[in-house]
């Protein structure tokens, strides 16, 4: 191992140190204290400080005189419950969204630069779309994708636009950062995304975001429709029942984490 990774491997291991102190004390803790119980040089200690206290995951407490955990902490907590949670329930809305809607239907959570799909319900005609757990597809060529990229927050979106590759997976699909853009700012307009045939020929997705309490998405569920079957109508009503059941689902998981 180079110079060079040993000095990184140490730092991370010091952040780490000083989080689980932080937060086993449960308490504000003193400059001195968190130096003498980790035997990390008072300059060392100082500037870890600084970059923690400016990522917030670390705040000095309201008399100056002390340090506890930051709220970035907190809310990276809150999102990864908010997650299990909604996976955990998922089915019984999708199963909703299904039955009002009358197409398949999924959740999908981000992994990477890709949205995969966690949870899926069946639709009950014989055309059918077929949504497999653990399906993987770019942010920008589904609709589920769409839905979250559009409200991640703007550096993530900055780094993504900047490593993006656009692949054609139909002649459909997305080919420039201006084009995603366009698309972006109208999903935060609407509240919906779309893919017309972008990621699978034939088929139609729509998508809404599911947001956490600070409005950061936690996922997004999405309806697949066969390109042969819709019409406004169909829109209409895949779009009516997206929106109820996620208001609805938002609903069940916010107070557990904000009450």
């Amino acid at each position: 191992m180079s110079d060079s990774t040993q000095g990184a491997v140490k730092s991370a291991d010091r952040v780490l140190d000083l989080l689980e102190l932080l937060a086993r004390a449960g308490r504000e803790m003193a400059h001195n204290e968190i130096g003498e119980a980790l035997q990390i040089p008072k300059s060392s200690l100082t500037q870890l400080l600084r970059n923690l206290i400016a990522r917030g995951y670390v705040e000095v407490t309201p008399s100056g005189r002390g340090y506890r955990l930051g709220p970035t902490l907190l809310s990276l907590s809150q999102s990864a419950g908010q997650a299990r949670d909604l996976m955990a329930q998922a089915e019984a809305f999708l199963a909703d969204i299904t039955r009002e809607a009358g197409e398949s239907s999924a959740l999908n959570q981000l992994k990477g630069d890709e949205a995969e799909v966690v949870a899926t319900v069946l639709g009950p005609a014989r055309l059918v779309t077929h949504m497999r757990l653990g399906d993987l597809a770019p942010l920008y060529a589904t609709s589920g994708g769409k839905a979250i990229l559009a409200y991640m927050p703007s550096d993530f979106q900055k780094e993504y636009f900047g490593r993006v590759r656009f692949n054609a997976a139909t002649p459909a699909t997305l080919r420039s950062v201006s084009a995603l853009r366009k698309q972006l700012s109208a999903i935060r307009e609407t509240g919906f995304a779309y893919s017309h045939e972008e990621w699978t020929p034939g088929i139609i997705g729509i998508a809404v975001p599911v947001l956490d309490a600070g409005n950061a998405p936690v996922g997004a569920i999405n309806v697949a429709v066969p390109a042969a079957r819709f019409s406004p109508g169909v829109k209409a009503k895949a779009e009516a029942a997206l929106k109820r059941v996620t208001d609805d689902l938002r609903r069940h998981l916010l107070p557990k984490r904000t009450a």
